[in-house]
């Protein structure tokens, strides 16, 4: 396979050696190149042998570099060099198959990428990966990877996904284990499916691959109103998510006491739907799974609190109306009220909470929260013209809700101005009584 260079950045090797857009990279040292990947990987030795075809003909070229880390000065039409990888399972849990017409391009996409996995923390499932894929991880101990698994049972696996290379799940882990691959799992919970009995022996499973399975989050499925015609899939009640949780922390105590980690970890939703007090710190270790909604929101109360311990006094009055989902509404009234014990009368925040109406009421968190929404529950509420939001809420370049709404979309219906910050308790602290140097 060759890949076609776009550009050549000048005074790197690539253009000292005269390679030019338009040429196409075949090889290095006689290694294919496929992808990014391969070119990081293969171009590290400060001497190549790269093989490059121009119009046809092949030339090969030996390029002598500083030193391993320079590169080689290539681009390409994208960043992977080739396309991203989709993902080709049929889910009965999936969040995109759940969601209506018309909201921004890029949730629509299913990612399934192991490039990605690796460079970004996004989670894979293992079911597109070719043979010659496997080997690549293991030969350039790619890790650590995360991967979806969600059972351990193959036929539920099966069941869960619908694609017949879903059974495969624990002889790829384990020869990734044998190869010293380093592995983060989650698993999404659905009530009746992959939970009670399913759940255990996944969880024991994942444990006897241990220290390589360095952790496992487990996350209740979403669920919204934009069902039809997919299988049925219910969500945890307050009494089942906290069944859910005694049960793992059964499940799991004589690992910890073993090991010294826990392994496990619920995710914040379950001890939120559960009106359960969320863990100490203690709880999450060196918080592996934070990422993946495990720990967050006991790292906002921490770092809130901490961050109250600079405020000085505020100079003037701050009045402002803060929004946030369901499940974080009690966190957040919280900490806003310890912040008005600090501050007293010169802090008047007012927290308002945000039903999920867009996705039909059983999606809780606030990333997920639609600016329609926001407008809809807020008109005539407000009692400030500052509207504090979480920037969880907007695409990677902060500029767009999911119904593909803008804040000036916001601020226009409401008559306020809108301020971001971001999932961070020090920062909210800063924001709203000024401690920040």
């Amino acid at each position: 396979m060759a890949v076609r260079i776009i550009d050549v950045e000048k005074g790197t090797p690539a253009h000292k050696y005269n390679i030019m857009p338009g040429d196409e990279l075949v090889s290095i040292n006689g290694e294919e190149i496929f992808d990014m990947m391969d070119l990081q990987f293969y171009s590290t030795d400060t001497q190549l042998d790269v093989e490059i075809s121009r119009n046809g003909e092949k030339i090969n070229l030996h390029i002598v570099k500083e030193d391993d880390y320079t590169p080689l000065g290539l681009e390409f039409a994208t960043y992977l060099i080739d396309k991203q990888h989709s993902c080709k399972n049929k889910c009965i849990f999936c969040f995109v198959d759940q969601l209506p017409k018309g909201l921004r391009q890029d949730m629509y996409f299913k990612d399934d990428d192991e490039r990605l996995s690796y460079l970004f923390g996004n989670y894979i499932t293992l079911t597109n990966l070719s043979r010659r894929e496997i080997d690549r991880i293991k030969k350039m101990k790619i890790s650590p990877i995360n991967i979806s698994v969600h059972a351990t049972a193959p036929d539920v696996r099966l069941f869960m996904m619908k694609n017949p290379r879903a059974v495969e799940i624990n002889d790829i882990m384990q020869e990734f284990a044998d190869a010293g691959i380093v592995m983060n799992t989650q698993i999404v919970l659905c009530k009746g499916v992959n939970d009670g009995e399913i759940l255990k022996k996944s969880i024991e499973k994942l444990q006897s691959l241990y220290p390589q399975v360095a952790s496992c989050s487990i996350v209740p499925v979403g669920v919204t109103r934009y069902r039809d015609g997919l299988a049925p899939v219910e969500t945890f009640s307050k009494e089942e998510c906290r069944c859910v949780i005694d049960q793992v922390n059964s499940w799991t105590e004589d690992f910890y006491k073993q090991q010294g980690e826990r392994l496990v970890y619920l995710s914040d939703e379950f001890f939120l739907r559960a009106e359960l007090p969320i863990p100490e710190t203690a709880y999450y270790g060196s918080f592996p799974q934070i990422e993946n909604g495990v720990g967050m929101v006991r790292t906002l109360i921490d770092s809130f609190e901490e961050e109250l311990n600079w405020y000085e006094g505020l100079t003037e009055k701050v009045k402002a109306d803060i929004v946030t989902g369901e499940a974080m509404y009690p966190v957040l009234c919280s900490v806003i009220e310890k912040a008005k014990e600090k501050a007293g009368d010169m802090l008047d925040v007012t927290v308002h909470k945000i039903k999920n109406n867009f996705f039909g009421g059983n999606v809780w968190v606030t990333g997920l929260i639609t600016a329609t929404d926001i407008i809809d529950q807020l008109q005539g509420k407000l009692t400030s013209d500052r509207l504090l939001l979480c920037n969880d809420m907007l695409r990677s370049e902060q500029d767009m809700f999911l119904d593909n709404k803008t804040p000036a979309d916001i601020e226009a219906a409401l008559g306020v101005k809108t301020e971001f910050y971001p999932n961070d308790g020090y920062q909210l602290a800063q924001k709203l009584l000024g401690t920040e140097f």
